[in-house]
Parts: structure tokens; sequence; C-alpha cells
């Protein structure tokens, strides 16, 4: 019972936000208003018991959102909603088109012959996912992701020119920093 009243909670945040992203006037905002929607979304893939899945929508839009966030502040016209701009476009082609893929979809919900469930779940549902997902393949994206993240980590560290104990010379204890750059903590 509270996982069902979880569900209804969670379908209506994520329509809500999905709403707010139209809402606001700021490309910031409407980020964050995406993200809220996918994390209940993510909420509601947790409640139907495929927690990998879940967790992997959680990780991946967080960070999705985050990056898409820091680029529309840096490019966008109007990043904090400062002048009154719209996220809508042709909204009367819109508004009908919508109606008529809810109707088309709700009609195919309701009218179709769902298939029973046979047989019992896996022991390893995880394992199971994926090897449906990436079949024998698994060891070649285990490996290609551990690269790309080894990847990530080293044009970052690549890419800063100074490191974290650089202001403080060779000696670590030193009572002040010896900072040929001046600014920041620690003047």
């Amino acid at each position: 019972m509270l996982s069902d009243v979880l569900a209804w909670v969670l379908a209506l945040c994520a329509v809500v936000a999905g709403a707010l992203v139209f809402r606001f006037d700021s490309m910031a905002r409407a980020t964050f208003a995406l993200l809220a929607a996918l994390l209940c979304v993510a909420g509601e893939v947790l409640l139907l018991g495929l927690e990998y899945l879940g967790v992997v929508i959680v990780l991946m839009m967080t960070i999705e959102m985050a990056v898409m966030a820091v680029f529309m502040i840096m490019f966008m016209m109007n990043p904090a909603g400062l002048m009154p701009m719209t996220m809508l476009h042709n909204t009367r082609a819109a508004a009908a088109l919508c109606a008529a893929l809810f109707a088309l979809l709700a009609t195919g919900v309701l009218t179709t012959d769902w298939p029973r469930a046979t047989g019992r779940p896996p022991a390893d549902p995880t394992f199971e996912l994926g090897m449906s997902l990436m079949g024998p393949q698994m060891l070649t994206m285990m490996t290609l992701g551990t690269a790309l993240f080894a990847t990530i980590v080293a044009t970052v560290v690549l890419a800063t020119r100074r490191g974290r104990y650089d202001r403080w010379g060779d000696d670590l204890r030193a009572a002040r920093p010896d900072d040929p750059a001046r600014g920041g903590v620690g003047k």
C-alpha cells in the first residue's frame, strides 16, 4: 500500500517538475526542474524493484544535468532568467500533437491484451540484465568504461598547471604559503 502511494506521489512530482521546465524563464532553473522530474522517474524504477537501473538513472541524470547547467550558464544569453524569455514555441501545434499522442498511447495501454508472466525471476537479476543489454560483450563494456573513466581523470589532472600543494613549496609545514599567484585562500 505504501509503495502504491509513493508511486503516485513520485508520478505527480515528475509531471509537476516536467511542467515547471516550461514555466521557468531561466535555463539553469529549467535544467534542475528537469533533473527533479528524472529523479522522480528513477524513484519509480526503484519501486519496480530494478535497483540497478534506478541507480544508473540517478547517476547518469544527475551528472548529465549538472554538466548541462554549467554549459547553459556559460553559453546561454539569459542563464539566470533576468530577462523575460519563454521555452514555448509553436504552442498550438505542440498541444495538438501531445493530446493526439496521449490519446493514442492511452488507447494502446487500455486495449492491449497484456501477456501473463511465466516462469520465475532469475537468481541474479543484475547479471541477467547485463547479459540482455550487452550480451557477451559485457567484459568489453566494463573495460571500456574503466578506460573512459581513467581518460577523464587523466585529462583533468593534465589540464591543471599547478598541483594541490604547489602554493606551499617544498616545506608543507610552513606557517604561510609561498604562493607566486596571489589570491584565493591564505593570501
